[in-house]
């Protein structure tokens, strides 16, 4: 179902990395200077930078500096379509471009790097995900946001990992049976959270997926005063051994809220940068991807984020290229779905303030 075919596009990237040394490798000088021509283009081109926390700092201080934003995919999409902004530029991988292209049609949406992909909308092509619903025409359809338009379009819900759990669980109240896609162990631990009747897709973030349940209980084991932090796209024995599992606003929260001192973090490392930012007297600590003796995919780092750089970012603003693209009608289908959770988080919102929660 699209796994063997997501793990070498992954390791082609990294491939490609290697040899050709995409990892930009920028003098002070030469930084300040991209800074400076980003922020003067973002003014020129009547555009609004949205990054994610996964990208480079770089890319993230300059999105802040600038008026735009560095949050999760959602988030992201939300701000550009709330902005004035012509043109939105989306720093980070295709799918989230493709959400931002489904909520704000009218607006320009373009990306430093359309290669920039995710493993787990490679791994889910819409042809067989199309197929695998058919087989399950009694389920509700819930997909998580990393996945390509067209999948969405054929859901009924998307969700993101901050709000999955609640949906999911409000589903099952209401006696739904569902189909998860695209991630298993997200999947997985909904279910376990939920007690609801899921079928799961066989999908997995080559990031997430790397981090090693053994290896973090010895790492444990060194730290003990340590507070562990996971995304719930990890396996279970990593997820099983948690303080706090969660999205990646949930994890920044805990870093913030948590009197602890030192964090063991098991999701993508560009998040360190921001997590040092908002507790720059705390330690943090990435979980370990590799065993004994083996050797990590991902390294902690997606390297279709890596794919965002100064130069890049720079480029695009230039020639004003890069434009994502999504059929109307599939567009159309998407934003029912994409709603159905909006419409789904207002009201919880609204729940938690009329209840004095917040």
């Amino acid at each position: 179902m699209g796994m063997v075919e997501a793990r070498r596009a992954a390791e082609a990237v990294h491939f490609r990395d290697e040899a050709f040394g995409s990892a930009e490798a920028l003098s002070q000088d030469e930084r300040a200077a991209l800074r400076q021509r980003i922020q003067r283009l973002l003014r020129e081109r009547n555009a609004v930078l949205v990054a994610h926390y996964y990208t480079d700092g770089d890319i993230q201080e300059l999105a802040e500096a600038s008026g735009g934003m560095v949050s999760d995919s959602l988030e992201m999409a939300r701000f550009g379509a709330e902005q004035d902004a012509e043109t939105i530029v989306v720093a980070g991988v295709r799918f989230m471009g493709e959400t931002a292209k489904i909520l704000t049609p009218e607006k320009r949406v373009i990306m430093p790097e359309l290669e920039a992909t995710c493993s787990l909308d490679i791994g889910c092509p819409a042809d067989e995900f199309t197929a695998f619903c058919d087989q399950h025409p009694d389920r509700t359809v819930v997909v998580y946001a990393n996945t390509s338009a067209e999948v969405k379009a054929r859901a009924h819900w998307v969700v993101t990992s901050s709000i999955a759990v609640d949906v999911v669980r409000h589903l099952q109240e209401r006696g739904e049976k569902i189909l998860w896609a695209p991630d298993k162990h997200l999947g997985d631990y909904i279910r376990r959270e939920t007690g609801a009747d899921m079928v799961l897709w066989d999908g997995a973030c080559v990031v997430h997926e790397e981090f090693k349940g053994r290896e973090l209980e010895q790492l444990m084991r060194e730290h003990p005063e340590a507070k562990v932090l996971v995304h719930p796209e990890s396996p279970r024995p990593v997820i099983d051994q948690a303080d706090v599992v969660g999205s990646t606003t949930q994890l920044l929260r805990a870093v913030e809220n948590l009197s602890a001192q030192t964090f063991i973090v098991a999701t993508d490392n560009g998040i360190f940068h921001k997590m040092r930012a908002i507790a720059p007297n705390k330690t943090f600590l990435e979980a370990p991807t590799a065993g004994k003796s083996a050797t990590c995919r991902s390294c902690a780092h997606c390297p279709w984020m890596a794919m965002n750089g100064l130069r890049n970012l720079a480029g695009v603003l230039e020639r004003l290229d890069n434009d994502i693209h999504v059929d109307p009608v599939v567009a159309e289908q998407a934003r029912v779905s994409l709603g159905r959770m909006m419409d789904f988080a207002r009201e919880r919102q609204r729940e938690v303030l009329g209840a004095g929660d917040a």
